[in-house]
Parts: C-alpha cells; sequence; structure tokens
C-alpha cells in the first residue's frame, strides 16, 4: 500500500514521503497514529508541497547553522574546574558545562545534545569536541580544561 508519511517516521521516511508500506502497518500503525495518509492523486500533490516546505525549512536550518559554525571554528574555550592532584578533576566536565561555556565566552546557546562529548572529561587538559549544529554543519571547538 502506498502512503503519504504525514511526520518523520524513523526507519521509514520523513514528512511528505510517498512510501510503499505493508498493508497491515498502514491500516494498524500509521494512519491510526495520523503519521501516514493513503496515497491519492489529492494527497500526492500535498505530499508535493509538505516536501518542498521541508526542503526550504531545511536550507534555512543548514544556513543558519553554517553561519553559527564560523562564529565557533577556531575559537578556544576555557573552562575552569576544580581540580585535585595530579591534575584529576573534582567530578568531571560534561557536554551541559561546554554548552554553559559556549554561551558565555560567544554568547550563542548551543543544545548540549549537540556536542558530541563522548565520555565526560576527568582530567585537565586540551580537548577537541565536534558540535553538530546540523546533519551537515559538524565543527570542532577546542576546548581547555584549567584548574
Amino acid at each position: 500500500m502506498k502512503v503519504v508519511l504525514r511526520e518523520d517516521v524513523e526507519n521509514l521516511g520523513k514528512k511528505g514521503d510517498i512510501v510503499e508500506v505493508a498493508d497491515g502497518y498502514a491500516r494498524n500503525y500509521l494512519v491510526p497514529r495520523g503519521l501516514a495518509i493513503t496515497a491519492n492523486r489529492g494527497v500526492i500533490k500535498q505530499a508535493e508541497a509538505m516536501r518542498r516546505n521541508r526542503d526550504i525549512r531545511d536550507r534555512r536550518e543548514r544556513e543558519a547553522a553554517q553561519e553559527l559554525a564560523t562564529q565557533l571554528v577556531g575559537r578556544a574555550l576555557t573552562i575552569t574546574a576544580r581540580v585535585g592532584e595530579g591534575g584529576k578533576l573534582f567530578g568531571s566536565v560534561g557536554a551541559a558545562d561546554v554548552a554553559e561555556a559556549i554561551s558565555t565566552q560567544i554568547g550563542q546557546t548551543i543544545d548540549r545534545r549537540a556536542i558530541q562529548l563522548g565520555e565526560p572529561w576527568k582530567e585537565v587538559g586540551t580537548y577537541e569536541v565536534p558540535v553538530k549544529l546540523h546533519t551537515d554543519v559538524i565543527p570542532v571547538l577546542t576546548v581547555n580544561v584549567v584548574g
């Protein structure tokens, strides 16, 4: 059965996509939850409009992310933390701490989930941190953790 997605569905497609799914999946899951509608001539035209709007919004978001990335690249952030013996931190420095440092030192707010830190840092040092602003825009920040 062909359906037009009304919302992004993981492992299936994005809003406005026309996809072929099993009849039962469409009838029992997608359509009742409002995630999709069955494809017919009028709905296909709606889907094209949804895709155009999605592309425009995506382009706008990418441009904003590029602009923010130009402000972030080449800047070194400094995070001050309490340090014990041997350069070990009391606690750790996490993504929320990096997001706060970006906010105070650069003046831009970034969601902590966009900061791809991996494990929290537990030692003083210089770290490279990728920040996923958009699927195509991932600048790398330099962060200095000092005592």
